[in-house]
């Protein structure tokens, strides 16, 4: 089927923030992403009807629309139900083809698969539910050093003396973050031990599933240059990022949804 002029829709309901976007023959014509809040229903409503605007159609043009995430139950609108993690597989493997392990870091998990060249998932594995394995922890540091998210990658990457921390919980580590503050450490290096601590518990899933090349990172933790590079370090790889790293999952929802409609 000519999939030309053919609209789906990808909703991403995450725990953190609700993603929605809008593609066509694979490529995006609009997206919009917003805050969870209190009510997924009227997140959901909200997002998708920024995201239509920016594809400039209505919602009666779609043609489908894929769900995923935590709040995946509560979609106001008539969708598909998706694993997240086969939907963050596809998007990365429409970005890169060459994609076989993905790393997916969220507001309150990290999970990593083994993708196949078709894009499906061969291996998978979660951490445990402890913020020091999350974006979670970023948060908590970033407010802390009272520097905005967005801005903790890069200023980490102006370390030159990345701080060790003793310990793999991010409770334990809050209190050292706060003691190093009280001892003169640069907020810098504090960040960059951050990230060395979280790539180190990343590299632990990704040799149980046996991590190869090419290695993708998605979710908030794609969006900080300093924590992509950490892990790059400790696995001995680069890092591919998407653009926009917090739309994977929604947009794979989408792609999935046009090749199950479209036949």
């Amino acid at each position: 089927m000519n999939t030309i002029n053919q609209y789906y829709a990808g909703l991403d309901m995450g725990s953190v923030s609700i993603k929605a976007v809008i593609i066509s023959n694979q490529k995006i014509t609009g997206w919009a992403l917003i805050p969870s809040g209190g009510n997924y229903k009227t997140a959901a409503t909200t997002v998708m009807t920024q995201a239509l605007a920016a594809a400039k159609i209505r919602r009666e043009d779609l043609c489908g629309i894929g769900v995923t995430g935590l709040g995946a139950q509560s979609t106001p609108f008539d969708a598909r139900p998706m694993s997240d993690i086969s939907c963050q597989a596809r998007g990365c493997h429409v970005f890169f083809p060459s994609a076989r392990t993905l790393i997916d870091i969220g507001g309150q998990f990290t999970k990593t698969a083994k993708i196949t060249d078709k894009g499906k998932i061969a291996d998978f594995l979660m951490s445990e539910k402890c913020a020091t394995g999350s974006g979670r922890f970023l948060q908590v540091i970033s407010r802390i050093l009272q520097v905005p998210i967005e801005e903790i990658g890069e200023l980490s990457l102006t370390s030159q003396h990345p701080i060790k921390f003793s310990t793999n919980c991010a409770v334990f580590a809050e209190s050292e973050t706060i003691s190093r503050i009280a001892e003169g450490a640069k907020p810098a290096d504090i960040l960059a031990g951050v990230h060395k601590a979280m790539a180190s518990k990343v590299n632990m899933l990704l040799k149980r599933i046996k991590l190869a090349p090419d290695v993708v990172l998605t979710g908030g933790g794609g969006e900080d240059a300093g924590l992509a590079k950490a892990i790059g370090q400790i696995i001995g790889h680069p890092i591919l990022v998407p653009p926009n790293p917090r739309l994977t999952a929604a947009f794979g929802a989408a792609c999935l949804t046009m090749e199950t409609t479209s036949g």
